[in-house]
């Protein structure tokens, strides 16, 4: 991140030790995962180390805190994109989801910056909670159907298995790699359109 002249700072280091203890070693004190996620919400940077590794572990401590907030009634991940999740983890669409995800949640960021400045214009007069409503439904939706995509092989409905096995798959070779390409091709058309419907 960047200071107020513009100059490149350096994320903040954070160690963590055998007893779990969090330690900040720029204002050598011990922090909580809660502090933590003040440090994200604020905009600061920060990298995890285990103590006695020297391993990073930023993004185990990252998911903690998003387990941590999810427990504490803070939902903001469906069950049914948990599920979705958990199902491409070996999947050999695995590789194309971080970087997916990275993209759809910075469309979703440029969302927000636009639903805080409609809120701000709308100050003193009636919020429009329709447009931010629908737009809120339009990013969910954008969400799901993405990951229902990522299956090259959909089922019926989200109760069925897949119809086809691991073997019928392999058999499918370069006719189901072509269609996969297609619909990628598809999603990111959806997603730039959905961008471009936004910022107009």
């Amino acid at each position: 991140m960047n200071d107020k002249g513009g100059a490149a700072t350096q994320p903040v280091v954070i160690k963590k030790y055998a007893n779990r203890r969090l330690y900040n070693t720029s204002t050598s004190s011990y922090v909580t995962l809660e502090d933590l996620s003040m440090m994200v919400k604020q905009g600061h940077e920060f990298v995890v180390f285990d103590a006695k590794t020297s391993d990073e572990i930023t993004r185990a401590v990252l998911t903690q805190i998003i387990v941590e907030e999810e427990q504490k009634g803070q939902n903001l991940l469906p069950i049914s994109f948990l599920r979705q999740l958990i199902s491409l983890y070996g999947d050999s669409m695995q590789w194309l989801v971080p970087r997916y995800l990275d993209h759809a949640m910075s469309t979703f960021a440029r969302n927000q910056d636009q639903m805080r400045k409609s809120l701000q214009d709308a100050f003193g007069g009636l919020f429009p909670f329709g447009p931010l409503e629908e737009m809120g439904k339009q990013n969910l939706a954008l969400f799901e159907k993405t990951m229902k995509m990522f299956s090259p092989f959909p089922a019926a409905n989200s109760g069925d298995k897949p119809r086809l096995t691991r073997s019928a798959e392999e058999g499918a070779g370069e006719g189901s790699l072509d269609e996969l390409r297609n619909r990628i091709n598809v999603l990111q058309q959806q997603v730039e359109d959905l961008s471009k419907r936004d910022k107009e």
